[in-house]
């Protein structure tokens, strides 16, 4: 099988939704924009960042303040941007408590993936040298293309998510403010400081006791455990992302009852466990840490795992425009395409099948959390205990080749590029492209060869060669349509 996006064509950098998406970021489209901010309009939402120059500050589009008038607006497409340019952040809209842009996944560009290596921590944890390396580009080289492309540069765009980070701890924990500094990133108070005080226009304690006074935390919380609300753009079919991960799941790694979905998460600074349960606008997010460092990777893994940064409206216009689709997407608005936490993790299963199971054991214990976490008790086998476990060489072949470094799955590969690694170790086109499209968030993969893809299609009379160019640059979405049919 090969990938939709070979099929038609087209690199993962070059698909666009003709039908929804400007041939222009929208940020530069000044007059799109602001007719979203005159609309309040809740989809536009981390797509762009307004800032107000007569009051200094930036906001989500659908900020309730008093919609400014149109020559006193300025545009940008990231807040790192926006606070480069001396704006602080809106203390009544916190326009960076928003989905993340859909574009991250859509666009596969370089600065896409760098993006998603930031919001995942990298930066904190190996720095700019670090980036550019797992990019495959020189720092100076990325530089120009984030400044070009983003408004920011790597030091700027991963300060903005550290005080994003800080802001969640100082006002979701009881964490003393210097412990908070060093979990959310910074390198010393000072800079934890200053940042608060240009990103906010407000202190740290000045946050966190604003924080008391609404009431924001329950009493009392520990150093580990955090309960958080995470956005997304409406509709959201919950419950079929949901039992896609529910219906997969492997004892000890996942659970789920009535209240919501769990798993164990390997995290850079030791393992954590989440518990997620959907709500009225939002997805509660209750996270067991043993490193609070870890935060914004739990969070940002967590979002990925849900695919809770997708533009439901961009992806119903194009494909309600089929008409053998249209009574699906009517009758399940908002549908998600499973994520992935882990690159070698999601890769090795796929690889393993039912005989996943199988191996649970060889993974390592987490600590002991709360109900209803306390049915988590493993993390994922890693790749070196595979590499020399009694399973079919396949897996131990693509477990060797991660632990040499031959085969790197992460969220900043390019499609391109990590499928033919794949395909080099002996994995097959089909599995290689499920690989993409759950662990990169590649919302244009059709896999043909899944039995109820080709169900589902069966059922509507659709010829999937014919139909997946129609379905671009969502086929990833259109797939899980057609599994829809086949329960």
């Amino acid at each position: 099988m090969v990938s939709d996006f070979r099929q038609s064509g087209l690199s993962p950098a070059g698909i666009i939704d003709r039908m929804a998406t400007p041939t222009i970021p929208i940020w530069r489209d000044t007059e799109r924009c602001y007719r979203a901010v005159t609309a309040r309009d809740q989809r536009f939402d981390g797509q762009f960042i307004m800032a107000v120059r007569t009051t200094g500050i930036y906001c989500r589009p659908s900020c309730p303040a008093l919609t400014p008038k149109a020559q006193n607006v300025s545009f940008y497409p990231t807040s790192a941007a926006a606070q480069a340019s001396g704006y602080r952040a809106c203390r009544r809209c916190l326009p960076d408590a928003v989905p993340g842009s859909p574009d991250w996944d859509v666009r596969a560009d370089l600065a896409s993936r760098a993006m998603r290596l930031i919001s995942d921590g990298l930066v904190e944890r190996e720095g700019v040298p670090g980036l550019a390396r797992r990019l495959g580009y020189s720092e100076r080289q990325l530089g120009r293309v984030l400044t070009a492309e983003l408004g920011a540069g790597p030091i700027r765009l991963a300060r903005a998510h550290r005080a994003h980070s800080a802001r969640l701890l100082i006002e979701m924990s009881q964490l003393p403010l210097t412990d908070v500094a060093f979990a959310a990133g910074f390198s010393s108070i000072r800079q934890f400081n200053e940042t608060i005080r240009e990103v906010f226009a407000t202190t740290p304690s000045q946050l966190r006791a604003a924080s008391l006074r609404r009431g924001k935390r329950d009493e009392p919380t520990g150093a580990t455990r955090l309960s958080l609300r995470l956005p997304f753009r409406a509709p959201f079919d919950a419950e079929n992302v949901l039992n896609y991960h529910v219906k997969h799941a492997l004892p000890g790694i996942e659970a789920a009852d009535d209240s919501g979905y769990g798993r164990t998460l390997r995290l850079p600074h030791g393992p954590a466990s989440v518990w997620v349960s959907p709500r009225p606008g939002h997805v509660q997010c209750d996270l067991a840490l043993s490193d609070l460092r870890d935060l914004s990777s739990a969070v940002t893994r967590v979002r990925r795992l849900l695919d809770l940064d997708a533009d439901p409206e961009a992806v119903a216009r194009v494909l309600a425009a089929d008409e053998a689709l249209a009574p699906l997407v009517a009758a399940v608005p908002g549908i998600r395409v499973p994520g992935a936490v882990d690159g070698p993790e999601v890769l090795l299963r796929a690889l393993l099948g039912e005989a996943a199971a199988d191996v649970v054991a060889l993974g390592e214990p987490v600590p002991p959390a709360d109900p209803p976490m306390d049915a988590l008790t493993t993390l994922f086998p890693t790749p070196e205990a595979l590499a020399e476990a009694d399973v079919k060489p396949l897996v131990r072949a693509a477990a060797a080749a991660i632990v040499s470094g031959k085969l790197d799955p992460h969220v900043g590969r390019d499609a391109e590029e990590l499928h033919a690694e794949m395909v080099a170790v002996g994995i097959d086109c089909g599995t290689a492209d499920y690989v993409v499209m759950r662990l990169l968030g590649a919302p244009d993969v059709l896999l043909t060869t899944d039995p109820a893809v080709r169900h589902g299609a069966a059922e509507l009379g659709i010829d999937l060669t014919l139909s997946a160019r129609g379905w671009q640059p969502w086929s990833s979405y259109a797939g899980m349509y057609l599994r829809s049919l086949a329960g």
